[in-house]
C-alpha cells in the first residue's frame, strides 16, 4: 500500500487505542463506494456557492462517525474547512445555537491547519485583503492609504453579514486594529469573542466597539460572517457534522422541542440560502428518525427529512436527504481486517503477512463476532483493537510469537462500550484460536 510513514502510524496507533483515526480513513472505507459520486457532488455543490443538509442514520456501531470523518476528509481534499460537534444534553445543547457555534470554532480545522484554526483561517483573510487592496494599486509604502483601503474592502465584502450582524464586522476590524498596533492581549480577546466564547474581558469588547456576548439568534449571524471570511482566505465552504443528534432522546420534552425547531429552523436557513458555502451533516439512529421521541415530535421538521427505506437497501438513494448506513457484513469485516493487516505489514517485519494471513483475519474476526452475540455490525472496533494490539504489534516485536499457538481472544466487559456491552452475554469470554 502506498502511503506515507506518519499517516500510517496515525491509523495504525487510532486502531489499537480503540478509536476511530483522525486522518487516512480512505484506507479503511470498506462499502462506502456507493455514496462516494453522490456527496462529492454535493460536496462541489456547497464549494460552488450553495448550501446541503444531509442527515445519515444508523444503529449503534453502525459506523457513522467514521462515516462522517471519512466525508471531512473528502471535504478538505476540496479546500472545505471542516469542524466535527458532537451534540450533548450538557456540554453541547443542540437548542443553544451559540454553544454550538463556540463549539464550531473550537474544532475547526483545514487541510493545513488543525483545531482550533480560526485565528489561523482570519489571519490569512487580513493577508487577503492586503494583498487585493496592493492588487488595485495602492502603494505598499503609504500606511494609511493601505489602512484606508482594507477597511474599505472589508466593509464591502461584509456588507451583507452586517446587515444580520453588524457586530461580527465591527470585531473583525477591531482584531485588525489590536493586531496592527501590538496588542496580543486585546488581539486574543476580539478573536476569543469571535469565537462566541464567553466571560471575555470588557476591555477587549469595548476595543471592538462590542458589548455582551454572543446569543442564540447571533449565531446565525456569526456563522455566516464565518462563511464569508472562509471563502475569502481560500476556502470554498464548510462542512459542519453534528454528530450524536440522537441524545436528544434523553433530554427534557421541553429541552428537546427546542432542539428540534432550532434544527428545524437551521434546516430552513439552509434551504433559504442564507449559508453559501454550508453543508451540514446530522448522525442519528433509526429510533431518532422515526420514533416519537425523535424527529417525529415535530412533524414539520420530520417531512423535510423524509426518506423511502421501504426498499431494498441495494437501491437506497444515496442523493436523498436522509441516507443509511447498512453496517458491516461478514465479507466487510473480513475486507476491513485484511486492509488493516497489509497497512501495518507496510513497515513491519515479514513474519506479519506470513502469521497473520486472511485464513486467520477471519478466524479473528469470526470469533470476536461471536462474543458479542453473533452481532457484526457491533464487532468492527473491537476486532481492530484487538487485531492491532493483541496479535499484529505481537507478531511484529517477539520473533518466536505465533497468534495460532500462544494467542487465546479474551473480550471482557471493561474493555467495550455500551452497545458492545450489551451484546455480550457474559463478563468475560474466552475463545480458543489454535
Amino acid at each position: 500500500m502506498k502511503v506515507s510513514e506518519r499517516r500510517r502510524r496515525e491509523v495504525i496507533d487510532a486502531l489499537r487505542r480503540g478509536t476511530v483515526p483522525s486522518a487516512g480513513l480512505d484506507l479503511l472505507a470498506v462499502g462506502l463506494d456507493r455514496f462516494t459520486e453522490a456527496l462529492d457532488g454535493e460536496l462541489n455543490t456547497a464549494t460552488q456557492g450553495g448550501s446541503v443538509f444531509k442527515a445519515v442514520r444508523g444503529e449503534y456501531g453502525s459506523g457513522k462517525t467514521f462515516f462522517a470523518r471519512w466525508l471531512a476528509e473528502r471535504a478538505k481534499q476540496q479546500g472545505m474547512a471542516v469542524a466535527e460537534v458532537q451534540i450533548s444534553e450538557t456540554e453541547t445543547p443542540l437548542h443553544r445555537l451559540e454553544t454550538v457555534y463556540r463549539r464550531l470554532c473550537e474544532n475547526l480545522s483545514t487541510a493545513e491547519f488543525p483545531p482550533s484554526a480560526l485565528r489561523s483561517i482570519i489571519d490569512a483573510w487580513m493577508f487577503t485583503l492586503e494583498e487585493d487592496a496592493l492588487s488595485a494599486g495602492v502603494s505598499e509604502s503609504d500606511s494609511e492609504e493601505l489602512d484606508r483601503a482594507v477597511e474599505s474592502l472589508l466593509e464591502k465584502r461584509l456588507a451583507e453579514v452586517s446587515r444580520s450582524a453588524p457586530t461580527f464586522a465591527a470585531a473583525l476590524r477591531g482584531y485588525r486594529t489590536a493586531v496592527a498596533t501590538g496588542d496580543p492581549a486585546t488581539a486574543e480577546g476580539v478573536l476569543a469573542w469571535l469565537g462566541g466564547q464567553p466571560h471575555v474581558s470588557a476591555s477587549a469588547k469595548r476595543a471592538a466597539g462590542v458589548r455582551g456576548d454572543l446569543d442564540h439568534f447571533g449565531a446565525l449571524g456569526f456563522l455566516q460572517g464565518l462563511l464569508t471570511v472562509l471563502r475569502d482566505s481560500g476556502h470554498p465552504g464548510l462542512l459542519l457534522v453534528l454528530d450524536e443528534v440522537e441524545t436528544l432522546q434523553r433530554v427534557r420534552s421541553d429541552v428537546r422541542d427546542k432542539a428540534l425547531n432550532a434544527l428545524r429552523q437551521l434546516v430552513d436557513e439552509i434551504d433559504s440560502g442564507r449559508f453559501p458555502g454550508l453543508y451540514v451533516l446530522i448522525t442519528g439512529t433509526p429510533a431518532f428518525f422515526d420514533g416519537h421521541q425523535g424527529l417525529q415530535r415535530l412533524p414539520p421538521l420530520a417531512s423535510r427529512l423524509a426518506a423511502d427505506f421501504t426498499t431494498d437497501p441495494r437501491f437506497d438513494n444515496p442523493r436523498a436527504v436522509q441516507i443509511r448506513l447498512p453496517g458491516f457484513t461478514r465479507d466487510g469485516l473480513l475486507e476491513l481486517g485484511g486492509r488493516v493487516r497489509d497497512l501495518y505489514a507496510v513497515g513491519a517485519s515479514p513474519r506479519v503477512p506470513d502469521l497473520v494471513g486472511d485464513d486467520y483475519v477471519a478466524l479473528l474476526a469470526e470469533a470476536v463476532a461471536g462474543s458479542l452475540g453473533g452481532r457484526v455490525g457491533v464487532a468492527p472496533r473491537v476486532f481492530l483493537k484487538k487485531l492491532v494490539g493483541d496479535v499484529l504489534d505481537r507478531v511484529d516485536q517477539f520473533p518466536d510469537f505465533d497468534p495460532r499457538e500462544h494467542y487465546r481472544l479474551t473480550v471482557g466487559s471493561g474493555e467495550l462500550n455500551e452497545v458492545e456491552r450489551n451484546a455480550l452475554s457474559v463478563d468475560d469470554v474466552e475463545l480458543d484460536l489454535t
